[in-house]
């Protein structure tokens, strides 16, 4: 039982130092976006992503997966945002939290790359995690290719993109 003073829970893979996670995944994302240089509103157009997952077990599954990773990325990337005081949510309920339309979901190609994962259930490998992490890095370096603007902060309102716009002209 997890007694909150720093006695983690043991995970039963771990066995006379191994690691805790039985195997690393690995993902690669790539993104095309549409910048509005007078609002600032940023579109993502397309996404290819090659995502390590063991064995494929269920493509559609997999499928879903990254794609569901995508749109939750997205939405955390662009139309949502939880705001923070004291390290506390300050939100005022979960229903702010705006997910993107049917409309707004950018194409997503899936790439599943297989390498089976012995120590994994059949060879497989988690896989949702690495679509909604990798999405923000991906859109943010493709407005820096743009725009040689580096934005640092979440979400990507148009009101922040404008203002680092704005900055770069007056230097």
């Amino acid at each position: 039982m997890y007694g909150g003073k720093g006695d983690y829970p043991r995970c039963p893979i771990k066995r006379k130092g191994k690691e805790y996670v039985p195997g690393w995944k690995y993902a690669a994302q790539a993104v095309e976006v549409e910048i509005d240089e007078d609002t600032g509103m940023v579109k993502n157009q397309k996404n290819r992503l090659g995502h390590d997952v063991g064995t494929t077990l269920n493509p559609i599954s997999v499928r879903g997966q990254i794609t569901g990773g995508v749109v939750m990325g997205s939405a955390t990337l662009c139309t949502s945002g939880c705001s923070f005081e004291d390290g506390r949510v300050i939100n005022p309920s979960f229903m702010d939290y705006k997910l993107p339309s049917s409309q707004e979901i950018p194409e997503i190609i899936a790439i599943p790359v297989e390498v089976p994962l012995p120590e994994g259930p059949f060879g497989a490998k988690g896989i949702g995690e690495l679509a909604v992490v990798g999405i923000a890095p991906a859109v943010g370096n493709a407005i820096y290719d743009a725009l040689k603007v580096r934005l640092k902060d979440l979400p990507l309102f148009p009101e922040r993109v404008l203002t680092a716009i704005e900055e770069r002209m007056a230097k």
